[in-house]
């Protein structure tokens, strides 16, 4: 266990120039044969031959974590995840979903060094039930302040980005009845879920602090809520989505929270519902997708009409963070269903084995010019 003691210095935040991007998405390795999590990370990654700073390993073994440089732009950023996946799907094919829909129970190795050391350690059992692989995007911000300002206003789209996102109905062969089960999974982990509004940066170090000195949470890197500010980067980290398998659902998505987090950052602080509320609203959005209804303007309302408001708070900001074509494919996800629906879709034509088969063929059949899909979608 790290040696922990008091201090009240706060985290340095690094800040950025500005409102830069950066993405991670985590996908499972598959057998070629039977597509079932195949594990060897250290093997995959060998004959890879990536730098680690594109590609690397999760606590998981065979979970393959995929990370683009500093962007401007989400085009550009899922633009080399494309690529990514295309390098990497000569290797092995991919699963880009919440969980594997197939995985049997607690059929998960966890791979060593010392941080993963201390979280199989500390959460035991939690870790060993299946893999389960997200997205997460950082958003640059120039001050731990605004950090704050707009981690406090994102805190209120989480629930539908969990509707938009959700890519895990089904656990363990079984359809969950769940739009999302990894969201499940998170929200089983200390830290996790939404975390509260912060009064300013000095109330954030001192949480951190406070967790840092109870002996389980090293720094901030172990803070697992669906979003946090990360000094380190200078950003905002939104870490809400299921692992996408539709490339053109993931760039249409992290235009989307580009988009909402620079209009966070820049707009006066906002009152969002309170962490009772956000919470019965995340289940219902993890649990419903794009049938949910989460509020909008004090009152329920259908996933697609909050969507269709939040795309147009975004379109005021899309042209000049160059993602105007990205941002109008989130049209076409509510128009054709986030990753859940279409993994039940595939599965009601032609059984689970068939809907695996779809959801591998996705993940590995990149787009290279998201761009280009844009103009197509019209």
């Amino acid at each position: 266990m790290p040696k922990t003691s008091l201090s009240t210095s706060p985290l340095s935040f690094r800040g950025s120039a500005r409102y830069s991007l950066g993405v991670e998405e985590e996908l499972i390795a598959v057998d070629p044969r039977t597509l079932m999590p195949c594990g060897g990370t250290e093997r995959l990654l060998a004959r890879a031959g990536l730098a680690p700073e594109h590609v690397t390993g999760e606590v998981t073994d065979g979970v393959l974590e995929l990370r683009t440089p500093v962007c401007d732009e989400a085009g550009e950023a899922v633009g080399i995840l494309a690529g990514l996946r295309g390098e990497l799907a000569e290797i092995t094919p991919l699963v880009g979903a919440g969980v594997h829909p197939l995985a049997r129970f607690s059929d998960v190795a966890l791979r060593g060094g010392e941080r993963y050391e201390l979280i199989g350690s500390t959460l035991r059992s939690l870790m060993r039930q299946t893999a389960h692989c997200g997205v997460h995007v950082h958003v640059g911000m120039p001050d731990g302040e605004t950090a704050v300002r707009a981690a406090n206003g994102m805190r209120g789209w989480i629930p539908l980005l969990q509707a938009l996102g959700a890519n895990s109905p089904y656990w363990y062969g079984q359809d969950s009845g769940l739009a999302s089960a990894r969201s499940v999974i998170c929200n089983s982990l200390p830290r996790s879920g939404i975390p509260r509004a912060f009064a300013d940066y000095a109330d954030y170090a001192a949480t951190v602090e406070e967790l840092r000195a109870l002996g389980e949470c090293p720094d901030d890197s172990y803070l697992w809520w669906d979003l946090r500010p990360h000094p380190r980067l200078g950003t905002l980290e939104i870490r809400a989505l299921d692992a996408q398998s539709s490339v053109e659902d993931l760039v249409a998505l992290v235009a989307l929270i580009h988009c909402l987090a620079v209009h966070e950052a820049s707009s006066p602080a906002r009152r969002v519902p309170g962490p009772e509320a956000l919470r019965e609203l995340s289940f219902r959005a993890t649990r419903d997708g794009l049938d949910a209804r989460l509020l909008l303007n004090g009152s329920l309302r259908p996933v697609r009409e909050v969507a269709h408001h939040a795309v147009g708070i975004a379109g005021a900001y899309a042209a000049d963070l160059g993602c105007w074509d990205e941002l109008m494919l989130v049209h076409r996800l509510l128009e054709r269903g986030n990753g859940a629906a279409r993994q039940r879709r595939n599965a009601a034509l032609g059984g689970p084995a068939e809907m695996l088969r779809e959801l591998v063929q996705e993940t590995v059949s990149t787009v290279t010019e998201p761009m280009e899909v844009a103009a197509a979608a019209g």
